[in-house]
């Protein structure tokens, strides 16, 4: 969904603020705009900040913990030294040579593998390095038509454009195309190309690039191959340079129709949300010109071409494929690539099925989850449930509730812009009544609490909400349909009033968190560095036992559990308070404890916290003081 998929582009534009390096980032979106050039980005891309933010990025991605060839994986260098890992990352790339990808083959929906490319953890923070800088200067070139893999854009996106397309414009005729085997067929000399002209002129990054895709493959059975075509599906950069080498596909069905230049400028009205309306322009294209009205959405390498009549789109759909094999050297599926009337027949995008029906007067547009995955869907919810049949402990029942209670959750939030996913869910629900009934009998029942919070909010009300030993169980069939949303067009990562439109701010000192990023420290691990950041903006700023103000000269990180007792740099084991605060949690001298009492007078809820971080400690507690 929109709304997930925002909060996570939040927390990403929130990092290029905490590591400053916003102003880089927007300066490079703003150059490329203007057509500018870049010959000088390494000097960026090894900046220690940028370093730093990768790795930030990177740890947060389940990802980190897989293991590439050399068995390492984000765990080996959060243990690390920062200095020592900084300074190995720009060895790295001052001689890139990347070591061997593992291939990896995971089951597809169709029976059939998807073969996923595993770099090394160190390559895969160096090329998070790589994508950092170049992605504000691809941004700037992208077309809004582009779903995939792109910031504050997504698969919901991508429908809420496809809907409109059908419903306002009432284009019915749909090109499905299927590029044979496309991430592993992409031109390697095309894709290095399309850089230099998108304004990559950088020759050092431009050769790390070229490395990056001749890498040696370590496949399952241990044979090395050295690939000569394709971007792997699995590295960090690949989605980009993915978009890279179709964005030319993109601008060049663009300007078939909708970019096609006419000879009268025409009004267009530009609308709250930033996009334009070019209605004007289209209605005298229609009456003299003969041009094949054609629109396109496309995400990643799944893309549609919406086309007026029958004779635009087999038109198109011939245009389409010479361009596709003369320009990008790229073929199609025949067998999967066809032309759809969507009025009497329907078409498949993303995991729902879209076709039309007619509504009063209108012809409206109808979306489904598709078939193929609403099997998907029943059979991973009823292998949750056999693993219910039969926990160890009711702690492990708990948990598989929970992982549970998660698929549906996942499933609601990614399917409910499916006008008719109530429709299609409703017979799954039927069905895992009666699973759960069989496979888990009486402790299946009414009998229980709804938690409060997220599951009350949005499913309280249910009358389908069943529990496990009164734990509950969230209904796949309890979901309402919601309208797929636009990203407003004023919406930017790489702009100010594009960031502000977002209301991405959390309100924090933002030099003193810049300063926490200057301080150097010995022997401090790149996990503790880095989530100092996350802990300063976790508590807003403010003291963790007295909730005042902290400043950077009066301010200290704590361990809950000290290192010598077995504690660890995670972010839970942090918190910051106040210098005399921590000077407090840690003091075992009487008269210590007495002069720094008397200093902070702090409340009988202050020294309550104080006493819980002196025990985890293993100190004794410090006694009320009689205030009569």
């Amino acid at each position: 969904m929109y709304t997930s998929s925002k909060k996570k582009d939040d927390i990403k534009i929130r990092n290029n603020s905490y590591y400053n390096m916003e102003e880089t980032f927007d300066d490079l979106y703003a150059k490329s705009q203007q057509g500018y050039n870049f010959y000088k980005l390494m000097e960026i891309i090894t900046n220690e900040s940028n370093l730093k933010l990768a790795y930030r990025n990177i740890k947060k991605n389940t990802g980190s913990y897989t293991a590439g060839c050399d068995g390492m994986t984000i765990k080996e260098i959060k243990e690390m030294d920062e200095d020592v890992a900084i300074q190995k990352i720009k060895a790295k790339l001052q001689n890139f040579n990347p070591k061997l990808v593992k291939r990896v083959e995971i089951p597809k929906a169709n029976g059939k593998l998807r073969p996923l490319g595993i770099p090394s953890i160190w390559d895969r923070i160096i090329q998070q390095a790589i994508l950092q800088v170049m992605e504000p200067i691809a941004e700037a070139k992208f077309h809004s038509n582009s779903n995939g893999f792109r910031p504050l854009k997504s698969c919901e996106t991508a429908m809420a454009q496809t809907m409109k397309l059908i419903q306002l414009q009432k284009l019915y005729y749909v090109v499905d195309f299927d590029i044979k085997g496309f991430f592993d067929n992409v031109n390697h000399k095309k894709l290095m190309s399309q850089l230099w002209n998108m304004g990559f002129r950088d020759k050092r990054l431009l050769c790390i690039i070229k490395k990056m895709l001749k890498a040696n493959v370590k496949l399952p059975d241990g044979t090395i191959i050295k690939p000569e075509r394709g971007t792997p599906q699995g590295g960090v950069l690949s989605p980009l340079l993915a978009n890279i080498v179709l964005n030319d596909l993109d601008w060049w069905i663009d300007s078939q129709w909708a970019g096609f230049p006419t000879k009268k400028e025409y009004a267009c009205a530009v609308h709250e949300n930033g996009s334009v309306n070019r209605a004007h322009k289209f209605s005298s294209m229609r009456d003299y010109s003969n041009l094949k009205e054609v629109f396109f959405v496309r995400y990643a390498d799944d893309f549609k071409l919406f086309c007026k009549n029958l004779d635009s789109a087999k038109r198109v759909y011939i245009a389409t494929t010479k361009w596709l094999k003369e320009e990008l050297k790229l073929e199609i599926s025949e067998e999967k690539t066809k032309v759809v009337n969507l009025k009497t027949d329907k078409s498949d995008f993303l995991g729902f099925t879209i076709g039309t029906a007619i509504k009063g007067n209108k012809r409206i547009c109808v979306t489904h989850i598709s078939p193929k995955n609403i099997e998907r869907i029943q059979k991973a919810l009823i292998g949750k449930v056999k693993e219910m049949q039969k926990p160890h402990d009711k702690n492990e029942l708990f948990l598989t509730i929970n992982r549970y209670n998660s698929i549906v959750i996942g499933i609601h939030n990614y399917y409910r812009i499916a006008t008719c996913v109530y429709l299609d869910l409703e017979p799954v629900q039927q069905h895992m009544h009666y699973v759960f009934a069989n496979r888990i009998g009486k402790e299946y029942s009414k009998n229980g609490s709804v938690p409060k919070g997220y599951i009350s909010d949005n499913y309280g009300k249910s009358a389908q909400i069943r529990y496990i030993h009164k734990k509950c169980i969230i209904p796949i069939g309890a979901v309402n349909n919601v309208d797929a949303k636009f990203v407003p067009r004023k919406y930017n990562k790489y702009t100010i009033a594009g960031r502000e439109a977002m209301n991405t701010g959390q309100g924090i000192n933002m030099e003193i968190l810049h300063s926490l990023l200057t301080q150097t420290f010995v022997n401090k691990s790149m996990e503790y560095m880095d989530n100092r950041v996350t802990v300063y903006t976790a508590q807003k700023g403010k003291c963790r036992v007295m909730g005042t103000e902290l400043t950077i000269d009066n301010m200290h990180c704590h361990h809950q559990k000290p290192i010598s007792l077995g504690g660890t740099d995670e972010f839970k084991n942090l918190i910051y308070v106040r210098a005399d605060i921590h000077r407090l949690i840690h003091a075992v001298n009487a008269d210590t404890i007495d002069r720094l009492l008397e200093q902070i007078k702090p409340d009988s809820m202050q020294l309550d916290k104080i006493n819980k971080l002196r025990a985890k400690c293993n100190l004794e507690v410090i006694a009320r003081v009689n205030s009569n």
